[in-house]
């Protein structure tokens, strides 16, 4: 079991990595009706660097909300899915409420209220959470929660 999980992980990341290299080889050919190929595998270099800042971004957020209310193992944001324990640890909340987040349309309630509880854990409003749902402002509230006094 726990060999396949690591073979489908890997194949994972591999897959866009290795579709990124195919496009950027056919890119350098010589031939010019590779252009719209070598835009496209621009765009997906473009597309995964962006998503590499946001996840550290919030990793960090994250992470420096563990260490302002004293949560135990702060590290714990950097890894995917884990970070939500995390994150319910702050908050306060039992970790069961991860099930919940499984349930569409139940995620999104529940997902404010984790959010609304980290931020009375910060001493901030809990108002503050209900601005997740917000599409622009959702990155600008774990930073704010974070690392403001």
């Amino acid at each position: 079991m726990t060999a396949r999980r690591s073979v489908f992980s890997r194949a994972g990341w591999a897959l866009p990595v290795a579709a990124m290299l195919v496009s950027t080889r056919m890119a350098f050919a010589q031939n010019e009706d590779r252009l719209p190929i070598a835009a496209a595998g621009g765009f997906l270099v473009f597309i995964l660097l962006c998503g590499l800042a946001v996840y550290v971004y919030f990793a960090l957020a994250i992470q420096t909300m563990a260490n302002k209310t004293n949560t135990a193992n702060a590290w714990l944001a950097w890894i995917p899915i884990v970070n939500i324990f995390l994150l319910l640890n702050i908050g306060k909340k039992p970790l069961w409420w991860f099930l919940l987040l499984l349930i569409p349309l139940v995620n999104i309630v529940i997902s404010i209220m984790i959010w609304m509880a980290v931020a009375e854990a910060r001493g901030k409003p809990s108002w503050w959470g209900i601005l997740m749902i917000v599409p622009v402002v959702n990155l600008i509230v774990p930073g704010y929660l974070a690392w403001s006094d």
